[in-house]
């Protein structure tokens, strides 16, 4: 299995260095980094660990330019601030052993203290647990094939990812693997968790009355 890893970033300087250096250590095929065209030495930091590409910013044509540039036959696409276990792309691959897979996801836990707890419950809520709605910080593989058959993602600046594996369920069977996905709470800490979980209820809502997700992604932009 040759697993391209595609990280979208916007003003990840901070974070970058480390998170591809902690990558490099699973030996994927290849790591692209998708800017979305930070302020910051994101780019800079990221050139000596991955492809760096420069493009429009939005997290679906992020990762649409990665995976078009990518080469390997799964697609990993992964936030910059999540950490996968050591052995994730062998249970990806384990996964993808089966034929009817096209696809799937981590589990996701937001650490052992009490502020990640009730993180980790607000987000097992905005899940809508038992719907089947998935994140991109469940960080989602896929085929290259089913990838592409879908044509990839929607030019969204957000609900890409719910929208991607909702349309990716129709093509074969989307699995949770049992390894665990660990991303930042750092987005609950700085907007404050009460803040941020009735935002994204809000965002969440609007998206199932087909309010329009460009217009969403200002909102979200505006409360982040």
């Amino acid at each position: 299995m040759r697993c391209s890893v595609i990280v979208p970033t916007l003003d990840e300087g901070s974070t970058i260095e480390g998170a591809l250096r902690r990558l490099r250590t699973l030996n994927p095929h290849e790591i692209i980094v998708a800017d979305g065209g930070s302020r910051d030495r994101t780019r800079e930091l990221a050139r000596p660990h991955a492809t760096v590409l420069n493009g429009a910013q939005g997290r679906g044509p992020q990762l649409n330019a990665g995976a078009a540039r990518a080469t390997g036959d799964v697609l990993l696409f992964l936030h910059a601030d999540v950490r996968l276990p050591p052995d994730a792309l062998s249970a990806i691959g384990t996964a993808l052993a089966a034929p009817n897979v096209v696809g799937g996801h981590f589990r996701v836990r937001f650490g052992r203290g009490a502020h990640e707890m009730f993180v980790a419950a607000c987000y097992d809520l905005l899940r809508w647990k038992g719907q089947g709605i998935v994140y991109g910080d469940a960080a989602v593989f896929v085929r290259r094939e089913a990838f592409q058959q879908l044509v990839g993602f929607r030019d969204y600046p957000i609900m890409e990812d719910v929208n991607f594996v909702s349309r990716l369920r129709r093509l074969g069977r989307v699995v949770e693997l049992s390894q665990v996905a660990l991303p930042s709470s750092r987005r609950w800490r700085r907007g404050g968790v009460w803040r941020t979980w009735a935002s994204w209820w809000a965002l969440q809502l609007l998206y199932g009355l087909r309010v329009s997700p460009h217009w969403l992604g200002r909102v979200y932009r505006a409360v982040r």
